[in-house]
């Protein structure tokens, strides 16, 4: 009998479910369990992490794909409250990695990206980088156009190293950030995070505009460290 080779497509649809989608199975759950009706207010974040003993980040994500599913919904300042209209049996739909994993990967992978950079840029490339910072600070309160000039000022860095991986790599990860990282920005942007950010972009490109390879990777990492801080605190 002729054994079956079994390849990764084959075994796409069998992978272990998201970290997220299990954590907030367990917080719908909980709802149920400890009778929380419509319209009332969920324990704390920190007391819901103690309580499923997960990280802060996990159970962040867990919430956003429970308010993508209408489930709950996050009022700033207040808490997290079980939605009015919540179905009994909610249909968790995939949303893609975690924002937090998606972070995760990019500071890895970036900062050595910025570093690369740093080493080979030509003037030509920096100038592309340099243009994508001033397109950010010229749409600056506009959300849409600010978001691409974020994109082009990452993907920049990656075209400036020469190798088309690491430009793929870099825009495959920006490809990540869907629906659960739309609905965390939402609640966390702010002019003093976009005021930011111009300022550790800024960082960056200087290091890169001084071929300093070591400065480029500490930039790069204390920007994505700094972004990872802000969507993670409470």
């Amino acid at each position: 009998m002729q054994k079956k080779i079994t390849t990764p497509q084959d075994t796409a649809s069998h992978h272990e479910p998201r970290l997220y989608r299990v954590v907030a199975e367990r917080i719908h759950e909980l709802i149920r369990v400890e009778k929380i009706g419509a319209g009332e207010r969920l324990p704390s974040e920190r007391d819901l992490a103690t309580k499923l003993a997960v990280s802060r980040a996990s159970l962040r994500e867990a919430l956003l794909a429970l308010e993508l599913g209408g489930v709950i919904e996050v009022r700033g300042g207040s808490g997290v409250y079980v939605c009015e209209t919540a179905t009994p049996e909610p249909e968790l739909t995939e949303a893609g990695p975690g924002p937090f994993e998606v972070l995760s990967a990019r500071r890895m992978i970036e900062s050595e990206v910025a570093a690369i950079a740093a080493r080979v840029a030509t003037d030509s490339a920096i100038d592309a980088i340099l243009t994508a910072v001033l397109e950010m600070e010229k749409n600056h309160a506009n959300y849409s156009s600010n978001e691409q000039a974020d994109r082009n000022f990452h993907l920049s860095i990656a075209r400036a190293t020469g190798n088309s991986a690491l430009v793929g790599t870099v825009d495959y990860l920006w490809n990540q950030r869907g629906r659960l990282w739309n609905k965390l920005k939402e609640h966390f942007q702010t002019e003093e995070l976009r005021q930011e950010t111009l300022t550790d972009h800024r960082k960056i490109l200087a290091a890169i505009a001084g071929h300093d390879p070591a400065e480029a990777r500490r930039a790069m990492r204390a920007h994505l460290e700094r972004v990872t801080r802000t969507f993670s605190r409470g």
